[in-house]
């Protein structure tokens, strides 16, 4: 097994705890839960989930993009929701932002997000 490389990016958010965006070895890539927060202002996007899904989204892009990546190479993912009635909205985002590609997905509903927000999403991604 190859060394482990952390991942780092100023175009997503920085780790709030003591872990990495991401973890690379041998071509896969381990991304940490992703939350709303803007990586400019580090202050949570306000609204809705489908706004939040929105950001969450982004900052996985830019996670996956700086370790030779991108949405099309998530090969699973898991999805956070604090409420389980946001799932249609977090959806429509979702499939928009991942068209036709379809990695694995499990969606948990889950008492207490970080932040209090509505959804996280981590993925794992294959780069080769």
């Amino acid at each position: 097994m190859s060394p482990l490389e952390s991942v780092q990016t100023k175009q997503a958010p920085k780790a709030i705890g003591p872990y990495s965006q991401a973890i690379k070895v041998d071509g896969w890539v381990f991304c940490s839960g992703q939350i709303a927060l803007d990586p400019a202002t580090d202050h949570l996007v306000v609204g809705d989930v489908a706004a939040q899904t929105e950001r969450v989204l982004e900052n996985l892009a830019a996670v996956l993009e700086a370790a030779g990546g991108s949405l099309a190479s998530v090969v699973r993912t898991t999805v956070f929701l604090a409420d389980m009635g946001d799932f249609t909205a977090m959806n429509e985002v979702y499939e928009r932002h991942f068209g036709e590609h379809r990695p694995a997905r499990s969606t948990i509903a889950a008492a207490g997000l970080p932040r209090s927000v509505r959804v996280e999403i981590d993925c794992v991604a294959y780069t080769g």
